[in-house]
């Protein structure tokens, strides 16, 4: 049995002992260990399964479930909201492109890039840790920014970065391609280096969840004010967190160009942005747990409208959904989950054992 009622990583800011956060640490562990559980569970079910077409369906569920824990990372500790993340996803994607597409190819169709990167052809497990420093870098220095604004000023600037990474990569020919697809990028069928790109998404969400630094960020997020005049820097905590999810983000990118093999800037735009956005607000924007099981929720219900709008065969008829629907579902649920639970369904706790704890 699990239980929900608890969140274990809000705890008091002013108490400066190590001990507290190494037992804040013994006692939320569990958190990230169950989500991992669970999704090496969701990869043994499409081992078990055999099936290709649905090994690809959990591939892209594990690449959603490291995209949307990093933007747990930020929105859910700062509680700012942010519509540009997807773009440090494009910037990972293309970095991880230009490292392990043959240098016969990119001659021919990005030749505007350094000739480092265009002699260069990396493994994928060596290209993705780069790509994701690459978007944490950017993240980097556009958060010293964008991180002194709050509130909806903050989340209109982070739009306009989406906007702007889109804008220059949808027109630098020589080095993005610019609309035309990029291909040749190693695919990666094995279901297994998603599994572990979502496990590292998630412990490292969890590990800035229980530092220093994710404890003022929230404590900013609850109450600014109060936070500030102890001394906690606001515009640092959440610069931190932003290079973070940045550089998660960037991971998820890199994970998303080798499980389809291509990439254009259209497909790091609106459309994952708000799907991504979707499912952590369905799970529950302050809490990890609500990340990852927002992701599997959602992403159950879309591929079984997709099924069903590719029509199933009832005897001698074939019964299908009409065109669309998905998306009309979609946006149904999310008003009937904040109407009736606005903080999501998980809201601000965690999966814990904590209450159970001690019990033989």
């Amino acid at each position: 049995m699990t239980d929900t009622s608890i969140s274990p990583f809000p705890v008091e800011l002013t108490n400066p002992k190590k001990p507290a956060r190494f037992a804040l640490a013994r006692r939320t562990i569990i958190t990230p260990i169950f989500l991992s559980l669970l999704i090496l569970a969701v990869a043994t079910l499409a081992i078990m399964t055999g099936s290709r077409p649905f090994n690809q369906a959990m591939i892209d569920i594990l690449v959603r479930v490291t995209l949307v824990v990093g933007l747990y990372i930020f929105i859910g500790n700062s509680g700012v909201l942010s519509f540009g993340h997807i773009g440090f996803t494009c910037l990972g994607a293309y970095a991880a492109a230009w490292l392990t597409i043959n240098p016969l190819m990119k001659k021919t169709s990005l030749p505007g890039l350094p000739n480092f990167i265009l002699q260069a052809r990396l493994p994928y497990w060596e290209a993705a840790p780069i790509a994701a420093i690459f978007a944490g870098v950017i993240a980097l220095i556009l958060g010293r920014i964008l991180m002194r604004l709050s509130g909806i000023a903050a989340s209109i600037a982070t739009f306009a970065v989406l906007a702007m990474i889109n804008t220059i990569y949808s027109n630098w020919e020589s080095v993005t391609g610019a609309t035309s697809s990029v291909v040749g990028i190693p695919i990666v069928r094995n279901i297994w280096p998603y599994v572990g790109a979502a496990i590292i998404a998630i412990f490292i969400a969890w590990g800035h969840a229980i530092s220093r630094s994710g404890l003022a960020l929230r404590a900013a997020r609850d109450e600014p004010t109060a936070a500030a005049a102890s001394g906690v820097d606001i515009p640092k905590e959440r610069l931190v967190a932003f290079t973070i999810s940045g550089i998660v983000m960037g991971l998820g990118g890199a994970a998303m160009a080798h499980s389809i093999g291509v990439v254009t800037p259209d497909n790091f735009y609106l459309g994952l942005t708000f799907i991504t956005l979707s499912m952590l607000v369905v799970g529950g924007m302050s809490s990890l747990s609500g990340a990852v099981l927002g992701v599997l929720l959602l992403s159950a219900l879309i591929q079984g409208l997709r099924w069903l709008e590719a029509g199933v065969v009832l005897g001698e008829t074939t019964f299908a959904l009409p065109k669309g629907l998905q998306e009309i579902a979609l946006g149904g649920l999310m008003i009937v989950i904040l109407a009736l639970r606005p903080a999501g369904l998980i809201g601000n706790r965690e999966i814990t054992f904590a209450r159970f704890k001690g019990k033989a």
